[in-house]
């Protein structure tokens, strides 16, 4: 059975939310059958080959990986103990704003009561400033209100410096004209411009900018105003968001799996692709594992490096142009999970999750058992606490060994109890391959479509001209690139849901732009 969210029904509490009805068209494929290859089972090639899946399509998925959901994915592994557990990339926020992303995980738990909502999201400086997102209001503008109001790093001076103009034009956000204003400035020089009082600037606005894995002076204010725009002023579900109950095989990828083998898609994991070949007559060859197999269309749903090299493989498709642009594409700087198993608990009162700042290079903490039934049960058994470490944006240089022991030094500086704690098992995940969002770079980022017929490109790396970031990005283009093939076929796609694409007050819009104006004319007169 299809379980696909009805298109009128409304996906959290925002009014506001923007329904994109499905392009029109049959309701499944009839006729001369279609055959697609979907590269890359994260979450952007889950949700294509869902969307093409229960069309009617017959899908192939190769995952390189022996697990499904990418940099969302899980493994198994066995502890000093002997005891199982599994180890992922680490901890990920399901906002309330990723209506696609939670609409995909809804057709196997349509009441997404495999998710918890932690109840707050609470942000602590090294100078002992501490935030949180708990008893802001969840409407804008009253979000960012409260959030001033109730903020200890906000001090009435720190608003009268701020530049109103610049201030303004955050509260009328609009996608995708952001870009053009702001994308050939980068976050940290927009914030400086903006006047953001310091201490706020590190328990908000970097928060948003690191979560693209990103050092604020090589991102691109534009995404960043973006994030500012889905998750704060432009949305009325909040900043709180849910986790999985369980790791996330099990919560997730396991169920969907099964899900898509149901509507007949062969799941091809630890098949890395070689080659794709276009056919003289429109269709594609896939070289994967020493095979060759005939689709009629392909969907390339990899990450950077992935989709680089393979391209890079298949010097036939596209178009020299567009090959030059995938080749361009860059990564973001190296990061660090680290996972602990502690001989001892944390404070009972320590939150499941908390951002950090100021704490050299440690951006968050996470304590595993306070949602996450797996750790829970370690820790019932051992009386320890299963803790979670990640830092962003690493030095290009960064030596492993000394980044590990500084995160855990670190550590004992947010929860000093931890000092005293044994370590009774830890893995470290290095990796580089989250997409880099550069300054000017949005113009020359590759979309859905591509200059060749049948084939399309997902993944949080795709430009798209829609509010959406991160998983919700990735999971978006995944149905984009699905809609687009199937509208080649005239059959009917699958609808999305978005934040709203601008600011939510016309008075407030109407200030907004009479200040940017006013700057424009400054600016010409001081030339």
């Amino acid at each position: 059975m299809t379980r696909e969210t009805a298109p009128a029904a409304r996906p959290g509490r925002d009014r506001r939310a923007v329904h994109l009805p499905a392009p029109p068209g049959a309701p499944r494929v009839s006729g001369t059958p279609r055959s697609t290859a979907v590269v890359g089972a994260g979450i952007a090639g889950l949700a294509a080959a869902t969307a093409l899946a229960e069309r009617g399509v017959d899908v192939t998925l190769y995952e390189r990986e022996p697990y499904l959901g990418g940099r969302v994915g899980g493994w198994p592994v066995d502890l000093y103990d002997g005891s199982p557990a599994t180890m992922s990339r680490g901890f990920h926020a399901f906002f309330r704003q990723y209506y696609n992303l939670r609409a995909l995980l809804r057709r196997t738990d349509p009441g997404l009561e495999r998710l918890t909502g932690l109840p707050d999201y609470p942000l602590l400086h090294a100078n002992g400033l501490h935030d949180s997102f708990r008893r802001v209001p969840r409407t804008p503008p009253l979000s960012a209100l409260g959030f001033v109001a109730l903020s200890p790093s906000f001090r009435a001076r720190d608003l009268v410096r701020m530049n109103p103009a610049t201030a303004l034009g955050l509260l009328d956000v609009r996608v995708p004209d952001v870009y053009d204003r702001l994308d050939g400035v980068s976050a940290h020089d927009f914030l400086e411009a903006l006047g953001f009082p310091q201490a706020a600037r590190h328990l908000a606005f970097e928060v948003f900018s690191r979560s693209f894995f990103a050092d604020p002076r090589r991102l691109s204010a534009a995404e960043m105003v973006l994030m500012f725009h889905i998750y704060f002023l432009g949305s009325a579900e909040g900043l709180l968001f849910d986790v999985p109950r369980d790791p996330f095989p099990a919560a997730l990828w396991d169920p969907l799996g099964g899900y898509l083998r149901q509507h007949g898609v062969t799941l091809r994991t630890s098949t890395a692709v070689e080659y794709v070949s276009p056919a003289a007559d429109g269709a594609f060859t896939v070289t994967a594992g020493g095979a060759e197999t005939r689709h009629d269309s392909v969907v390339l749903a990899l990450d950077t490096p992935g989709l680089r090299s393979l391209v890079g493989r298949s010097p036939r498709l596209g178009d020299a142009a567009w090959r030059e642009r995938v080749a361009r594409l860059r990564t973001a700087p190296p990061f660090l999970v680290s996972r602990l198993w502690l001989d001892r608990p944390v404070a009972r009162d320590r939150p499941g999750f908390l951002g950090t700042a100021g704490y050299g290079s440690l951006d968050n903490v996470s304590v595993l058992e306070r949602w996450e039934s797996q750790a829970a049960r370690w820790a019932g058994r051992t009386g320890g606490s299963v803790v979670e470490l990640h830092g962003y944006a690493l030095p290009e240089d960064a030596d492993r060994e000394v980044e590990t022991k500084r995160l855990i030094d670190q550590l004992g500086r947010v929860y000093p109890e931890t000092r005293a704690a044994r370590i009774l098992d830890e893995r470290h995940e290095w990796r580089r391959d989250c997409p880099l969002f550069p300054v000017g770079g949005h113009e020359d980022r590759p979309g859905v479509h591509t200059p060749q017929n049948g084939l399309v490109l997902a993944g949080d790396l795709v430009r798209t001209d829609l509010p959406v970031a991160l998983m919700e990005r990735a999971a978006t283009t995944g149905f984009l690139a699905a809609n687009a093939l199937l509208r080649s076929w005239g059959v009917r796609g699958h609808p999305l849901w978005t934040v709203p694409g601008h600011g939510r007050s016309r008075l407030l819009g109407s200030l907004a732009g009479r200040a940017a104006g006013g700057a424009r004319r400054t600016q010409r007169r001081t030339r």
